[in-house]
């Protein structure tokens, strides 16, 4: 699993390296006021290999202890499993296990 955590991570900074220049390259594309051929040349930068590992689609939520895929929320960065894990010995603030 851990290299799964390190691909993930490689893919995470290669998206933010480029995430501004995707974004320029998507608004000449989308503007109707340039010329055809400016806006095919932007289409073609988009579609090239070496960008299409830099799209934020790409990246999946892992837990950051297991590297599992399924994230429990969006404000915790662990599987249920390690959330019920860490709950049950009682190292997330606020949350304990309830009995009734």
């Amino acid at each position: 699993m851990k290299k799964h955590l390190i691909s993930d991570d490689k893919k995470r900074k290669l998206a933010l390296k480029y995430e501004n220049k995707r974004i320029i390259l998507k608004s000449i594309f989308k503007n109707s006021n340039l010329f055809k051929t400016t806006r095919w040349n932007a289409s073609l930068l988009l579609t090239e290999d070496c960008y299409k590992n830099t799209t934020k689609i790409r990246l999946v939520n892992r837990c950051i202890f297991t590297g599992r895929k399924g994230k429990f929320r969006q404000s915790y960065r662990f599987s249920r499993l390690m959330f019920l894990n860490l709950a049950r010995n009682g190292l997330i603030n606020g949350i304990r296990k309830s009995t009734w």
